[in-house]
Protein backbone atom coordinates (compact mmCIF):
# COMPACT_ATOMS: atom_id res chain seq x y z
CA UNK A 1 0.00 0.00 0.00
CA UNK A 2 1.11 3.32 -0.83
CA UNK A 3 1.16 6.49 1.19
CA UNK A 4 -2.28 8.72 -0.47
CA UNK A 5 -0.34 11.96 0.49
CA UNK A 6 2.31 10.45 -2.06
CA UNK A 7 -0.52 9.72 -4.48
CA UNK A 8 -1.99 13.01 -4.82
CA UNK A 9 1.30 14.74 -5.03
CA UNK A 10 2.58 11.82 -7.94
CA UNK A 11 -0.70 10.80 -10.02
CA UNK A 12 1.44 10.64 -12.69
CA UNK A 13 3.95 8.61 -11.50
CA UNK A 14 1.26 6.18 -10.04
CA UNK A 15 -0.47 6.46 -13.62
CA UNK A 16 3.36 4.99 -15.03
CA UNK A 17 3.68 2.79 -12.79
CA UNK A 18 1.00 0.82 -13.90
CA UNK A 19 1.26 1.32 -17.48
CA UNK A 20 4.96 -0.28 -16.74
CA UNK A 21 3.38 -2.90 -14.64
CA UNK A 22 0.36 -3.52 -17.60
CA UNK A 23 -2.05 -3.36 -14.47
CA UNK A 24 -5.38 -1.59 -15.14
CA UNK A 25 -6.16 0.65 -11.98
CA UNK A 26 -7.77 4.23 -12.37
CA UNK A 27 -5.95 6.63 -9.91
CA UNK A 28 -8.21 9.35 -10.71
CA UNK A 29 -11.16 7.53 -9.94
CA UNK A 30 -9.02 6.79 -6.30
CA UNK A 31 -8.16 10.67 -5.70
CA UNK A 32 -11.74 11.52 -6.77
CA UNK A 33 -12.95 8.78 -3.89
CA UNK A 34 -10.23 10.02 -1.42
CA UNK A 35 -11.99 14.38 -1.96
CA UNK A 36 -15.42 12.81 -1.59
CA UNK A 37 -13.95 10.83 1.83
CA UNK A 38 -12.03 14.00 3.05
CA UNK A 39 -15.07 16.19 2.44
CA UNK A 40 -17.52 13.82 4.31
CA UNK A 41 -15.20 13.24 7.05
CA UNK A 42 -15.33 17.45 7.83
CA UNK A 43 -18.69 17.29 7.37
CA UNK A 44 -19.17 14.47 9.76
CA UNK A 45 -16.92 16.11 12.67
CA UNK A 46 -19.62 18.89 12.52
CA UNK A 47 -22.30 16.80 12.88
CA UNK A 48 -20.92 15.17 15.69
CA UNK A 49 -19.84 19.00 17.42
CA UNK A 50 -23.28 19.87 16.71
CA UNK A 51 -24.75 17.03 18.44
CA UNK A 52 -23.17 17.39 21.23
CA UNK A 53 -24.44 20.50 21.79
CA UNK A 54 -28.03 19.31 22.25
CA UNK A 55 -29.26 17.48 25.42
CA UNK A 56 -31.96 15.29 26.19
CA UNK A 57 -34.69 13.73 24.24
CA UNK A 58 -35.76 17.05 22.15
CA UNK A 59 -36.88 16.97 18.29
CA UNK A 60 -33.72 18.81 17.75
CA UNK A 61 -31.74 16.18 19.10
CA UNK A 62 -33.43 13.27 17.50
CA UNK A 63 -32.96 14.82 14.05
CA UNK A 64 -29.72 15.70 14.74
CA UNK A 65 -28.47 12.27 15.84
CA UNK A 66 -30.17 10.98 12.61
CA UNK A 67 -28.54 13.36 10.51
CA UNK A 68 -25.40 12.27 11.75
CA UNK A 69 -26.21 8.44 11.44
CA UNK A 70 -27.15 9.05 8.05
CA UNK A 71 -23.79 10.74 7.41
CA UNK A 72 -22.05 8.24 9.09
CA UNK A 73 -23.19 5.75 6.79
CA UNK A 74 -22.22 7.33 3.98
CA UNK A 75 -18.92 7.92 5.13
CA UNK A 76 -18.47 4.00 5.75
CA UNK A 77 -19.56 3.54 2.33
CA UNK A 78 -16.97 6.01 0.46
CA UNK A 79 -14.11 4.61 2.76
CA UNK A 80 -14.71 0.84 2.29
CA UNK A 81 -14.23 1.90 -1.67
CA UNK A 82 -11.23 3.91 -0.99
CA UNK A 83 -9.42 1.05 1.10
CA UNK A 84 -10.37 -1.28 -1.94
CA UNK A 85 -8.86 0.71 -4.38
CA UNK A 86 -6.12 1.92 -2.14
CA UNK A 87 -5.40 -1.73 -2.10
CA UNK A 88 -5.19 -1.97 -5.99
CA UNK A 89 -2.77 0.90 -6.56
CA UNK A 90 0.69 -0.16 -7.49
CA UNK A 91 4.10 0.42 -6.02
CA UNK A 92 6.43 2.71 -8.48
CA UNK A 93 9.36 0.07 -10.26
CA UNK A 94 12.73 1.10 -10.07
CA UNK A 95 13.80 3.38 -13.26
CA UNK A 96 16.35 0.40 -14.13
CA UNK A 97 13.30 -2.12 -14.64
CA UNK A 98 13.19 -2.66 -18.15
CA UNK A 99 10.18 -2.35 -20.03
CA UNK A 100 7.91 -6.07 -21.59
CA UNK A 101 5.21 -7.33 -22.06
CA UNK A 102 5.78 -10.60 -20.21
CA UNK A 103 8.47 -12.56 -18.72
CA UNK A 104 10.06 -13.26 -22.11
CA UNK A 105 10.93 -9.68 -22.02
CA UNK A 106 12.78 -10.02 -18.58
CA UNK A 107 16.84 -8.98 -19.44
CA UNK A 108 19.61 -11.31 -18.75
CA UNK A 109 22.46 -9.70 -16.93
CA UNK A 110 25.01 -12.45 -15.80
CA UNK A 111 25.57 -16.09 -15.95
CA UNK A 112 27.44 -18.78 -14.33
CA UNK A 113 28.28 -22.13 -15.03
CA UNK A 114 29.20 -24.43 -18.13
CA UNK A 115 26.68 -25.92 -19.73
CA UNK A 116 25.52 -28.65 -20.39
CA UNK A 117 24.51 -29.56 -24.27
CA UNK A 118 24.24 -33.39 -24.46
CA UNK A 119 22.46 -35.09 -21.70
CA UNK A 120 21.26 -38.81 -20.62
CA UNK A 121 17.79 -39.08 -19.86
CA UNK A 122 15.43 -36.23 -18.22
CA UNK A 123 14.83 -36.00 -15.27
CA UNK A 124 11.44 -37.23 -14.67
CA UNK A 125 12.81 -40.62 -16.94
CA UNK A 126 15.85 -40.87 -14.72
CA UNK A 127 13.57 -40.48 -11.12
CA UNK A 128 11.14 -43.11 -12.42
CA UNK A 129 14.04 -45.80 -13.26
CA UNK A 130 15.44 -45.15 -9.83
CA UNK A 131 12.63 -45.69 -7.84
CA UNK A 132 12.96 -41.83 -6.45
CA UNK A 133 9.08 -41.28 -7.78
CA UNK A 134 5.81 -42.14 -7.88
CA UNK A 135 3.57 -39.65 -9.88
CA UNK A 136 0.53 -42.57 -10.17
CA UNK A 137 -0.08 -42.99 -6.52
CA UNK A 138 0.78 -38.82 -5.42
CA UNK A 139 -2.34 -38.67 -8.51
CA UNK A 140 -4.39 -41.11 -6.58
CA UNK A 141 -3.62 -39.70 -3.21
CA UNK A 142 -3.58 -35.91 -4.11
CA UNK A 143 -5.17 -35.78 -7.62
CA UNK A 144 -3.60 -33.26 -10.37
CA UNK A 145 -0.31 -32.42 -9.83
CA UNK A 146 0.59 -35.48 -7.12
CA UNK A 147 3.28 -36.87 -6.37
CA UNK A 148 5.51 -38.70 -3.77
CA UNK A 149 9.31 -38.29 -3.69
CA UNK A 150 11.06 -41.91 -2.40
CA UNK A 151 14.20 -43.19 -1.50
CA UNK A 152 17.01 -41.30 -2.24
CA UNK A 153 14.66 -38.16 -3.65
CA UNK A 154 13.79 -37.89 -0.22
CA UNK A 155 16.68 -37.53 1.23
CA UNK A 156 18.58 -35.57 -1.35
CA UNK A 157 15.31 -33.21 -1.02
CA UNK A 158 16.30 -33.65 2.97
CA UNK A 159 19.69 -32.34 2.59
CA UNK A 160 19.05 -29.81 0.55
CA UNK A 161 16.73 -28.11 2.95
CA UNK A 162 19.25 -28.24 5.59
CA UNK A 163 22.09 -26.79 3.38
CA UNK A 164 19.88 -23.98 1.94
CA UNK A 165 19.28 -23.08 5.44
CA UNK A 166 22.69 -23.23 7.16
CA UNK A 167 24.11 -21.05 3.98
CA UNK A 168 21.95 -17.96 5.72
CA UNK A 169 22.44 -18.79 9.15
CA UNK A 170 26.09 -18.66 8.57
CA UNK A 171 25.77 -15.44 7.19
CA UNK A 172 23.53 -14.07 10.06
CA UNK A 173 20.12 -14.78 9.57
CA UNK A 174 17.93 -16.65 12.22
CA UNK A 175 16.01 -19.75 11.15
CA UNK A 176 12.47 -20.31 11.57
CA UNK A 177 9.88 -23.03 11.40
CA UNK A 178 7.18 -20.93 9.89
CA UNK A 179 3.61 -21.55 9.63
CA UNK A 180 1.88 -22.82 6.75
CA UNK A 181 -1.77 -22.08 7.62
CA UNK A 182 -2.14 -17.99 8.00
CA UNK A 183 -4.99 -15.80 8.23
CA UNK A 184 -6.13 -13.37 5.77
CA UNK A 185 -5.09 -10.14 7.02
CA UNK A 186 -1.39 -11.59 6.39
CA UNK A 187 -1.86 -12.12 2.71
CA UNK A 188 -3.34 -8.29 1.96
CA UNK A 189 -1.25 -7.35 3.91
CA UNK A 190 1.67 -8.99 1.55
CA UNK A 191 -0.14 -8.80 -1.24
CA UNK A 192 -1.15 -11.82 -2.26
CA UNK A 193 -4.70 -11.18 -1.28
CA UNK A 194 -6.67 -8.03 -2.39
CA UNK A 195 -5.73 -5.91 -5.55
CA UNK A 196 -5.22 -6.99 -9.28
CA UNK A 197 -1.95 -9.14 -9.72
CA UNK A 198 -2.33 -12.15 -10.92
CA UNK A 199 -1.27 -13.80 -8.00
CA UNK A 200 -4.46 -12.33 -5.81
CA UNK A 201 -6.30 -14.72 -4.68
CA UNK A 202 -6.49 -17.43 -7.26
CA UNK A 203 -3.52 -19.26 -6.42
CA UNK A 204 -4.07 -19.31 -2.77
CA UNK A 205 -5.84 -22.04 -0.87
CA UNK A 206 -8.72 -21.47 1.53
CA UNK A 207 -9.72 -24.16 4.25
CA UNK A 208 -13.41 -24.57 5.75
CA UNK A 209 -11.79 -22.42 8.84
CA UNK A 210 -11.37 -19.44 7.01
CA UNK A 211 -7.92 -19.74 7.09
CA UNK A 212 -5.56 -20.10 4.42
CA UNK A 213 -2.28 -21.91 2.79
CA UNK A 214 0.50 -19.73 2.80
CA UNK A 215 2.29 -19.90 -0.83
CA UNK A 216 5.76 -19.13 0.76
CA UNK A 217 6.91 -18.55 4.20
CA UNK A 218 6.99 -14.65 3.02
CA UNK A 219 3.65 -14.73 4.19
CA UNK A 220 3.70 -15.74 7.89
CA UNK A 221 7.26 -14.05 8.44
CA UNK A 222 5.84 -10.60 7.47
CA UNK A 223 2.96 -10.93 10.08
CA UNK A 224 5.51 -12.11 12.49
CA UNK A 225 6.20 -8.48 13.40
CA UNK A 226 2.62 -7.12 12.16
CA UNK A 227 1.02 -4.14 14.23
CA UNK A 228 4.75 -3.67 16.11
CA UNK A 229 6.89 -0.97 16.47
CA UNK A 230 10.71 -1.79 16.45
CA UNK A 231 13.73 -0.19 17.44
CA UNK A 232 15.95 1.19 14.43
CA UNK A 233 18.83 -0.68 16.31
CA UNK A 234 17.22 -3.88 15.51
CA UNK A 235 17.24 -3.90 12.14
CA UNK A 236 18.07 -5.13 9.67
CA UNK A 237 16.10 -8.51 10.92
CA UNK A 238 17.18 -10.77 9.26
CA UNK A 239 15.61 -14.30 8.80
CA UNK A 240 15.40 -17.42 6.85
CA UNK A 241 12.65 -19.83 6.82
CA UNK A 242 11.18 -22.99 5.84
CA UNK A 243 7.54 -24.02 5.42
CA UNK A 244 5.34 -26.42 3.37
CA UNK A 245 4.00 -24.41 0.68
CA UNK A 246 0.71 -24.60 -1.32
CA UNK A 247 -0.21 -22.92 -4.84
CA UNK A 248 -3.16 -23.56 -7.11
CA UNK A 249 -1.49 -22.36 -10.38
CA UNK A 250 -4.45 -21.47 -11.77
CA UNK A 251 -2.97 -19.42 -14.42
CA UNK A 252 -0.17 -22.45 -15.47
CA UNK A 253 -2.99 -25.04 -15.04
CA UNK A 254 -1.31 -26.46 -18.56
CA UNK A 255 2.11 -25.78 -18.06
CA UNK A 256 4.40 -28.68 -17.13
CA UNK A 257 1.82 -30.87 -16.06
CA UNK A 258 4.14 -34.52 -15.88
CA UNK A 259 6.81 -34.17 -13.25
CA UNK A 260 7.55 -31.89 -10.22
CA UNK A 261 8.43 -28.48 -11.39
CA UNK A 262 4.90 -26.76 -11.05
CA UNK A 263 3.18 -28.41 -8.37
CA UNK A 264 0.22 -27.98 -5.58
CA UNK A 265 1.80 -28.60 -2.45
CA UNK A 266 5.93 -27.63 -2.32
CA UNK A 267 8.95 -26.93 0.45
CA UNK A 268 10.78 -23.87 0.05
CA UNK A 269 13.40 -21.75 2.42
CA UNK A 270 13.12 -18.28 2.33
CA UNK A 271 14.69 -15.41 2.97
CA UNK A 272 13.34 -12.22 4.42
CA UNK A 273 14.41 -8.74 5.67
CA UNK A 274 12.99 -6.07 7.03
CA UNK A 275 15.48 -2.95 6.99
CA UNK A 276 15.32 0.67 7.74
CA UNK A 277 13.55 2.95 5.19
CA UNK A 278 16.02 4.37 3.03
CA UNK A 279 16.09 3.05 -0.95
CA UNK A 280 19.91 2.39 -0.73
CA UNK A 281 19.39 0.38 2.01
CA UNK A 282 16.55 -1.54 0.23
CA UNK A 283 19.20 -1.96 -2.88
CA UNK A 284 22.15 -3.22 -0.63
CA UNK A 285 20.09 -5.82 0.94
CA UNK A 286 18.46 -7.04 -2.13
CA UNK A 287 21.95 -7.52 -3.83
CA UNK A 288 22.95 -9.31 -0.82
CA UNK A 289 20.02 -11.73 -1.10
CA UNK A 290 20.64 -12.26 -4.80
CA UNK A 291 24.16 -12.63 -3.90
CA UNK A 292 23.21 -15.62 -1.60
CA UNK A 293 20.98 -17.33 -3.96
CA UNK A 294 23.49 -17.23 -6.12
CA UNK A 295 26.19 -18.87 -4.10
CA UNK A 296 23.94 -21.49 -3.15
CA UNK A 297 23.49 -22.16 -7.07
CA UNK A 298 27.77 -22.14 -7.26
CA UNK A 299 28.00 -24.61 -4.08
CA UNK A 300 25.25 -27.08 -6.16
CA UNK A 301 27.37 -26.39 -9.30
CA UNK A 302 23.95 -26.06 -11.00
CA UNK A 303 24.85 -23.31 -13.79
CA UNK A 304 22.55 -20.64 -14.21
CA UNK A 305 21.80 -16.86 -15.14
CA UNK A 306 20.44 -14.00 -13.34
CA UNK A 307 17.68 -11.67 -15.24
CA UNK A 308 15.82 -8.50 -14.10
CA UNK A 309 12.16 -9.06 -14.47
CA UNK A 310 10.44 -6.24 -16.94
CA UNK A 311 7.94 -4.00 -15.95
CA UNK A 312 5.13 -6.59 -16.40
CA UNK A 313 6.30 -9.20 -14.67
CA UNK A 314 6.51 -7.42 -11.89
CA UNK A 315 4.01 -8.45 -8.97
CA UNK A 316 1.44 -5.00 -7.65
CA UNK A 317 4.00 -4.70 -4.76
CA UNK A 318 7.61 -5.36 -6.46
CA UNK A 319 9.61 -2.20 -6.72
CA UNK A 320 12.35 -5.00 -8.42
CA UNK A 321 12.92 -8.08 -8.89
CA UNK A 322 15.62 -10.88 -10.17
CA UNK A 323 14.95 -14.42 -11.49
CA UNK A 324 17.53 -16.62 -11.07
CA UNK A 325 17.27 -19.18 -13.43
CA UNK A 326 18.96 -23.05 -13.23
CA UNK A 327 20.68 -24.54 -16.60
CA UNK A 328 17.83 -27.55 -17.77
CA UNK A 329 20.29 -29.76 -20.12
CA UNK A 330 16.57 -31.67 -21.56
CA UNK A 331 14.84 -28.42 -22.39
CA UNK A 332 18.06 -26.38 -23.57
CA UNK A 333 17.14 -23.80 -21.61
CA UNK A 334 17.10 -21.77 -18.04
CA UNK A 335 14.33 -22.37 -15.82
CA UNK A 336 13.49 -20.04 -12.91
CA UNK A 337 14.55 -21.44 -9.60
CA UNK A 338 14.65 -18.53 -7.32
CA UNK A 339 13.07 -15.21 -6.92
CA UNK A 340 14.58 -12.17 -5.18
CA UNK A 341 12.27 -9.09 -4.43
CA UNK A 342 12.23 -5.71 -2.60
CA UNK A 343 9.31 -3.72 -2.32
CA UNK A 344 9.83 -0.09 0.02
CA UNK A 345 7.42 0.18 2.37
CA UNK A 346 4.13 -1.33 0.04
CA UNK A 347 4.00 -4.29 2.69
CA UNK A 348 4.76 -2.68 5.76
CA UNK A 349 2.10 -0.46 5.56
CA UNK A 350 -0.39 -3.09 5.05
CA UNK A 351 0.67 -4.56 8.01
CA UNK A 352 1.87 -1.80 9.74
CA UNK A 353 5.25 -2.52 10.96
CA UNK A 354 6.76 0.17 11.79
CA UNK A 355 10.90 1.23 13.54
CA UNK A 356 11.51 4.32 15.88
CA UNK A 357 14.57 6.36 14.99
CA UNK A 358 16.90 7.91 17.34
CA UNK A 359 15.32 11.44 16.96
CA UNK A 360 12.10 9.45 18.22
CA UNK A 361 9.81 9.44 14.99
CA UNK A 362 8.29 6.39 13.67
CA UNK A 363 9.37 4.86 9.85
CA UNK A 364 7.05 2.19 8.08
CA UNK A 365 10.42 -0.02 7.22
CA UNK A 366 11.40 -1.79 4.33
CA UNK A 367 10.94 -5.50 3.45
CA UNK A 368 12.46 -7.72 1.25
CA UNK A 369 12.67 -11.54 0.31
CA UNK A 370 14.13 -14.46 -1.92
CA UNK A 371 14.25 -18.18 -2.63
CA UNK A 372 17.10 -19.65 -0.93
CA UNK A 373 16.23 -23.33 -2.38
CA UNK A 374 13.18 -24.77 -3.85
CA UNK A 375 11.91 -28.30 -4.07
CA UNK A 376 11.11 -30.43 -5.55
CA UNK A 377 11.49 -27.81 -8.08
CA UNK A 378 15.01 -27.75 -7.82
CA UNK A 379 15.31 -31.46 -8.34
CA UNK A 380 14.95 -31.27 -12.53
CA UNK A 381 18.03 -28.70 -12.43
CA UNK A 382 20.34 -30.74 -9.99
CA UNK A 383 19.41 -34.37 -11.35
CA UNK A 384 20.24 -33.33 -14.89
CA UNK A 385 23.18 -31.41 -14.57
CA UNK A 386 25.05 -34.15 -12.12
CA UNK A 387 23.89 -37.17 -13.64
CA UNK A 388 26.56 -39.59 -15.22
CA UNK A 389 27.10 -41.50 -18.30
CA UNK A 390 26.43 -44.32 -16.66
CA UNK A 391 22.96 -43.14 -14.70
CA UNK A 392 24.28 -41.96 -11.53
CA UNK A 393 24.03 -39.22 -10.24
CA UNK A 394 27.00 -36.79 -8.75
CA UNK A 395 27.06 -35.48 -5.71
CA UNK A 396 28.75 -32.11 -5.19
CA UNK A 397 31.18 -31.49 -2.29
CA UNK A 398 29.06 -28.89 -0.93
CA UNK A 399 26.15 -31.40 -0.42
CA UNK A 400 28.34 -34.40 0.53
CA UNK A 401 28.13 -34.32 4.48
CA UNK A 402 24.36 -33.43 4.01
CA UNK A 403 23.46 -36.41 2.70
CA UNK A 404 26.74 -38.79 3.96
CA UNK A 405 27.42 -39.75 -0.05
CA UNK A 406 29.06 -38.57 -3.00
CA UNK A 407 27.12 -40.21 -5.48
CA UNK A 408 23.32 -41.67 -6.45
CA UNK A 409 24.30 -44.67 -7.61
Amino acid sequence: MLDIKFIRENKDLIKEAARKKRIQFDVERLLAVDEKRRMLIREVDELRQKHKEFTGASEEAKLSKDQLSHKEFELKTVEDEFDELMLQAPNVPDPSVPEGESDADNQEIRKWGEIKIEHGKNYLNLMQARDMLDLERGVKVSGFRGYFLKGEAALLSIALWRFALDYPVARGFMPFLAPALVRKENLVGTGWVGGTTPEAGEDVYKTQDDVYLSGTSEVSMMGYHAEEILKEEELPKKYVAFSPCFRREIGSHGKDTKGVFRVHEFFKVEQVILCRADHQESVKWHEELTKNSEEIMRALEIPYRVVVNCGADLGLGQVKKYDIEGWIPSERKYRETHSASYFHDFQTRRLNIKYRDGAGKLHFAHSLNNTAIATPRILEAFLENHQQPDGSVRIPEALQKYLGKDMIK
